[in-house]
């Protein structure tokens, strides 16, 4: 019985990668970066990931990083609240046409030149960037205009990704619960669906089949924004987005009993749910064992051979996020990888 088991995506950030992004000189930075991507995908693979990302070492944030540094934006967008007080904010359009200035394929070229194993591409989704368009609009720039913008955009950065040889896409959703925290009637978190669905009917059934879902309710310096929203409110409509694997936050659940038999009940043929058995967001490590446990009891609801693990979110997706240590991130990812390989032995014995 095999049970693959992925990473999300971001990892801490190395000192020297802070330190350069800090220093702002761009051949430090990127210096910097290469050797970080290196001593990432190395450590990886010495715990046995069959799947490796290049832990974002390049990337200020997981969400902006298409338009980082690009002009036509002002720092005054939409604002995140985290539980614990604290807040992320948006940048926002304010001119047309809308283009991306950096796409995820430069920073999965730069892996796969290290890698010895597939790897996997996180990317944002162009829901959570259709946050950057202002609710009143753009003089000459209606919004439909900035959506066929966006959604070219995606699809060129995907299309980047495969055809340079990603093992698979992973779009990050993360607003997607969010949503029904600022609409809890759940129209935007629809607008958010149907804009994603429109992003991959531009692509194959076989390659659809490479691009995944992942979804939290965020994880940014041990805090979360949507925790308190019910899963079932969110998954009936996320499992309408007709991608190929879906990446589900599971490990900080207080019932996760209940998270799966609704998953189970949403899920098709052919999809392939990766659950969440380790939690960034808390700093003790989880045993081998416990993570056997999660995975077995995951396996009560989901077929096995349409289950595999993750990580419930990136850690550090933010770069100024220090709360959690590159030693802690990967003794956790130790622990879900050992943990998923004995949940695997019982079940295939």
């Amino acid at each position: 019985m095999n049970i693959p088991s992925e990473p999300i995506g971001s990892l801490p950030r190395t000192v020297d990668v802070l330190n350069a992004m800090a220093g702002g000189d761009g051949a430090a930075l990127d210096e910097a970066v290469d050797q970080a991507v290196r001593e990432t995908i190395d450590s990886l693979q010495d715990l046995g990931s069959t799947v490796v990302t290049d832990g974002e070492q390049a990337k200020a944030s997981f969400w902006t990083y298409p338009v980082d540094g690009a002009d036509g934006l002002a720092p005054d967008g939409v604002v995140i609240p985290y539980a614990d007080g604290h807040q992320r904010q948006l940048p926002r359009l304010t001119a047309g046409p809308f283009r991306y200035r950096t796409r995820a394929d430069q920073y999965l070229r730069t892996a796969l030149r290290h890698a010895k194993v597939p790897v996997k591409q996180a990317v944002v989704a162009p829901s959570a960037l259709s946050l950057l368009y202002p609710p009143q609009g753009i003089d000459g720039y209606p919004r439909e205009a900035f959506l066929d913008d966006l959604l070219t955009e995606s699809e060129q950065e995907i299309r980047g990704c495969l055809d340079a040889g990603a093992h698979s896409v992973q779009l990050d959703v993360e607003e997607a619960r969010l949503a029904l925290k600022l609409d809890p009637s759940g129209g935007v978190l629809r607008d958010f669906v149907e804009l994603d669905n429109r992003l991959l009917e531009r692509f194959g059934e076989a390659e659809r089949a490479r691009i995944g879902v992942h979804t939290s309710p965020g994880g940014d310096q041990d805090s979360t924004h949507s925790l308190d929203v019910d899963y079932a409110e969110l998954l009936p409509e996320l499992f309408r987005l007709q991608a190929g694997n879906f990446y589900l936050a599971l490990a900080g659940e207080a019932d996760q009993d209940r998270v799966l038999r609704i998953t189970a009940e949403q899920l098709r043929p052919g999809v392939r749910v990766f659950v969440g058995v380790t939690d960034p967001l808390d700093p003790r490590v989880e045993t081998a064992d416990e993570v056997r446990d999660r995975v077995l009891r995951a396996a009560r609801h989901i077929p096995p051979g349409q289950l595999g693990t993750c990580d419930d979110t990136g850690f550090s997706p933010f770069a100024d996020d220090r709360s959690t240590s590159r030693q802690t991130a990967f003794a956790k990812i130790r622990a879900r990888v050992e943990g998923t390989a004995k949940a695997a032995a019982e079940l295939g014995g």
